[in-house]
């Protein structure tokens, strides 16, 4: 019987911090893609995964992943670093990058809302590539906003453990439509015909518009299939709703339980709504948080058409608005593809507390702030 060959791998055993650390900085969007790499190998690797696996796994030769396994048990997390490179002294010392950074984050200059890289520079007597620099290096994005809206809901972890509960393990015998309606559709045209696409010349088009008039369309997406049921109206009613129910009510096979996901409008709480879905036990209702409307898949779909077909289409009138809406469901239908939910009721609801208390330490700071 032959011997078993090859060098003895020391075996790799992280600590329950090691690891925190380790999956956290894998989770970040902003840390560096290499080092994102090396602690996915050092997971792996304490997973007891061989080199060659994990090199296959990851896209990497296996040299590399024997090279920072070596010396992450030598140095730990400190060996994950990348080592000093040889170059020019640095002329700018860590409290200058830390005052920057300082600035950056807690002042706005006296003729602007934020900083830019030239205010910022005039500023403080550097180079603007060095801050720009000092920025690429932090994440720092003073140009950039990004807005938010937390639900009120008193309900809100229930009603997302339900509906994300039908997207990830939907009932037998039942059918999971995602419902709402994007209203005040406007069908403009252009006051100039649009100049088409050339060589070197994007297409081109007048920024004033003639509105034709508006419409709204209500839609269901099957969640199971990514069929899409749309109608167009020229109200948004709850008469309008109801109608649009009934045509749901006449396409859906017979037999099945019908899961509807909706929002809180008030065209859908009407008595006249109300009885109709009374009338028929097999109809379940989910409602979605308040200004949660991200919940609801059909507004993914939605996103789409707007895209596709309404941002940058002309229509003389509503009538051509529909025409083009219904064609585009129609050619949606021919290859449906269903959305596909990843986060779970549980790693949405940890998100949100992440940003809630994120959200209070940053107006703590600024409280504190102002009281100095």
């Amino acid at each position: 019987m032959a011997n078993a060959t090859g060098r003895p791998i020391a075996p790799l055993i992280l600590s329950p911090e090691e690891r925190a650390y380790l999956e956290r900085q894998v989770r970040r969007h902003r840390v560096g893609r290499s080092f994102s790499e090396r602690c996915r190998v050092i997971l792996r690797c304490a997973d007891g995964v061989r080199s060659k696996t994990v090199a296959i796994e990851l896209g990497m030769h296996e040299p590399t992943v024997g090279k920072w396994r070596r010396r992450f048990l030598k140095d730990r997390i400190e060996g994950l670093l990348d080592e000093a490179r040889p170059g020019r002294p640095r002329t700018i010392d860590d409290d200058q990058v830390a005052a920057v950074i300082e600035r950056t984050l807690r002042s706005t200059p006296k003729d602007a809302t934020h900083w830019s890289i030239r205010s910022m520079a005039t500023q403080t007597g550097f180079s603007h590539t060095t801050i720009r620099r000092i920025w690429n290096a932090f994440g720092l994005q003073p140009h950039r906003t990004e807005t938010f809206k937390l639900s009120s809901d008193p309900l809100f972890v229930d009603k997302v453990r339900d509906i994300v509960g039908l997207y990830l393990s939907p009932p037998t015998r039942a059918l999971v439509l995602s419902v709402d309606e994007k209203s005040q559709i406007q069908a403009l045209d252009r006051e100039q015909p649009v100049l088409p696409m050339m060589p070197g010349i994007p297409e081109r088009r007048t920024h004033s518009y003639v509105c034709h008039g508006t419409m709204s369309l209500f839609a269901a997406l099957d969640i199971a299939s990514g069929f899409v049921i749309g109608k167009c109206y020229k109200r948004h009613r709850a008469a309008e709703f109801l109608d649009f129910l009934k045509q749901i009510d006449a396409r859906v096979p017979e037999g099945l339980d019908i899961h509807i996901i909706m929002d809180n409008y008030a065209t859908h709480k009407t008595a006249l709504v109300k009885n109709w879905l009374a009338r028929r036990p097999h109809y379940h209702v989910h409602f979605t948080p308040t200004s949660a409307s991200w919940i609801n898949q059909v507004e993914r779909w939605f996103a789409e058409l707007t895209r596709k077909q309404i941002r940058r289409g002309v229509h003389t009138s509503t009538k051509q608005l529909e025409a083009d809406i219904l064609a585009f469901i129609e050619r949606h239908n021919e290859d449906p593809k269903p959305y596909r939910w990843t986060k779970s009721a549980d790693e949405i609801l940890a998100s949100v507390k992440r940003f809630c208390q994120k959200t209070e330490t940053t107006l703590m700071l600024r409280t504190s702030d102002s009281r100095d």
